[in-house]
C-alpha cells in the first residue's frame, strides 16, 4: 500500500498526463488521467465487449487493453504520458499493456 501511495504522489507532480494501470487477479484496466484538470482523457478495460468477445490469455487481453487505450488517447491528441503502474511490478500483464500502448503511438 505504501509503495502505491508513494509512486502516485511523485507522478502527480509531472507536467504530462499519466497512464494509470489497475490490475486484479481477473481483469486489467487503464486510464489516461490529466491531474491538472482532474479529468480522465481516455480509458479501456478488459470488461469491454470488443475485448471480452474473444477467448484469450490474460497477457494477450492486457496487450489488447493497452492498444485500445493508446488508440483512444491518440484520437484525443495525447502523445506523451507518464506510466503509473501503481505499485505493481513491471512484469507480465503490466509490461504487455505498456508495450502495446507504446506500439499504438504513446511515448513514455
Amino acid at each position: 500500500m505504501k509503495r502505491k501511495r508513494d509512486s502516485s504522489r511523485k507522478l502527480r507532480h509531472q507536467t504530462r498526463v499519466r497512464l494509470c494501470v489497475s490490475r486484479s487477479l481477473k481483469h486489467i484496466s487503464a486510464q489516461v488521467i490529466d491531474d491538472r484538470q482532474s479529468h480522465t482523457v481516455a480509458s479501456a478495460s478488459s470488461c469491454e465487449p470488443e475485448i471480452v468477445a474473444e477467448k484469450r490469455k490474460k497477457t494477450e487481453v492486457a496487450a489488447a487493453v493497452g492498444a485500445l487505450v493508446g488508440k483512444r488517447a491518440m484520437e484525443r491528441g495525447v502523445t506523451e504520458v507518464v506510466f503509473d503502474r501503481r505499485g505493481c511490478k513491471y512484469h507480465g500483464r503490466v509490461k504487455a499493456l505498456a508495450e502495446a500502448a507504446r506500439a499504438s503511438g504513446l511515448k513514455f
